[in-house]
Formats: structure tokens, C-alpha cells, sequence
């Protein structure tokens, strides 16, 4: 019976030299970026807030899940205990202020 004798090979080419530094700290994504940019255009061709508060009436589940992304993870209220009051208005036809 002939046995094979595994060795490791050392490597070579770009393996050889380690990691490279990846991409800069604050330097976003490309395709993060690209689609973005892509949503953001739809957003503006089927009117922008308009739509987005068809779609709050239309689709309240997704629309605040949309509202929970955007907003900051932390908030401090302004109040002594770091309280905070959220005041909803709606504005338009038959919505007085």
C-alpha cells in the first residue's frame, strides 16, 4: 500500500502578501449608496410625500416600519427625566390644525 504524504503549500500571489486595508472608515458602500439612490428616485417619480402619506393611510404597518428605519436609535427627551412628547398633526383637506 503506498501512503501519500500531504504537505501544506505555501502561498503565493495575493495570498501571499495578507489582507489588504479594505475600504476607509466613513467611506459608504457602493452598492448600499447605488441603492439608495435608486429608492430615493422611485420615491421622487411617484410624488415624493404625497405618496408617502397615501401610503401611510393606505399601509399603516409597513409605513411605520419605514418611520421605526429612519428614525435615530436613542433619543433623549428635553424634559428633566429625559421625557418625551410626541404631538401627531394631520394637515390637508378637512384636517383643521
Amino acid at each position: 500500500m503506498e501512503t501519500v504524504k500531504k504537505t501544506k503549500r505555501k502561498p503565493t500571489g495575493a495570498a501571499a502578501m495578507g489582507a489588504g486595508p479594505g475600504r476607509p472608515k466613513g467611506v459608504p458602500n457602493k452598492t448600499t449608496m447605488a441603492l439608495k439612490e435608486m429608492i430615493l428616485g422611485a420615491l421622487d417619480k411617484k410624488g415624493g410625500m404625497d405618496y408617502l402619506v397615501d401610503q401611510a393611510d393606505k399601509n399603516p404597518v409597513a409605513f411605520m416600519s419605514l418611520v421605526g428605519k429612519v428614525l435615530p436609535m436613542t433619543i433623549q427627551g428635553t424634559g428633566d427625566d429625559g421625557t418625551i412628547t410626541v404631538e401627531i398633526r394631520r394637515f390637508g383637506p378637512g384636517n383643521s390644525a
